[in-house]
């Protein structure tokens, strides 16, 4: 039996990454995976979703938990936490043909048969924009967001994608959405994924 196919989607804040995983996943009619691997890392570790890094239910700004790409503490722990993640990335792969946003499954399935990995960014004047009107942020706090995360997801994928340090290194497709839109990126990722993996 032929090795489902997976599609990785990593982005820079405000790029609008997870809309355009979501509907890619919806035009393919696969599985979207992103809040189920924090969820399944909790059930595996024996601990509250809340611990292993996820604030969105109890910081005042919703938005400060995607600072810490999964899991906040200290390195241990987070390192505990990042080889849980890898299993459960890995074992959904093998399972389901999907989508898995972040968390640098692009590394992580690097060896991966059928593999499509795509990067979604946008210019910060953009995404500024994009913050302030989706996430009803004031400028002042979008644009720290901006600058928090995406430093913030640069140095956790520096730390685990080892000896890597070019962004865009296991990325095949990169598309500004800025230019594409959600729609378009996602038609643009679906075809591509029906050519590459014959669908």
């Amino acid at each position: 039996m032929e090795e489902h196919y997976v599609i990785t989607i990593s982005r820079q804040f405000g790029s609008l990454g997870r809309p355009v995983a979501r509907r890619t996943a919806e035009k393919l009619g696969i599985s979207f995976l992103d809040r189920d691997i924090v969820e399944e890392t909790a059930k595996r570790m024996g601990l509250l979703v809340s611990e292993i890094g996820d604030q969105e239910e109890s910081a005042k700004n919703p938005y400060l938990y995607m600072k810490f790409p999964l899991g906040i503490g200290p390195q241990p722990i987070e390192d505990e936490i990042f080889d849980v993640q890898n299993n459960i990335i890995k074992d959904m792969a093998a399972k389901q043909d999907c989508i898995i946003v972040g968390r640098c499954a692009e590394y992580v399935l690097r060896n991966h048969a059928r593999k499509l990995s795509v990067y979604i960014q946008a210019p910060y004047e953009w995404r500024l924009r994009k913050s302030i009107e989706d996430l009803k942020l004031g400028e002042y706090e979008a644009s720290k967001m901006i600058h928090d995360v995406d430093l913030a997801r640069d140095r956790y994928r520096r730390r685990y994608e080892k000896n890597v340090q070019d962004a865009f290194t296991w990325r095949e497709i990169i598309l500004d959405s800025s230019v594409f839109g959600v729609e378009l990126c996602a038609d643009i990722i679906a075809d591509t994924a029906r050519r590459k993996f014959r669908l």
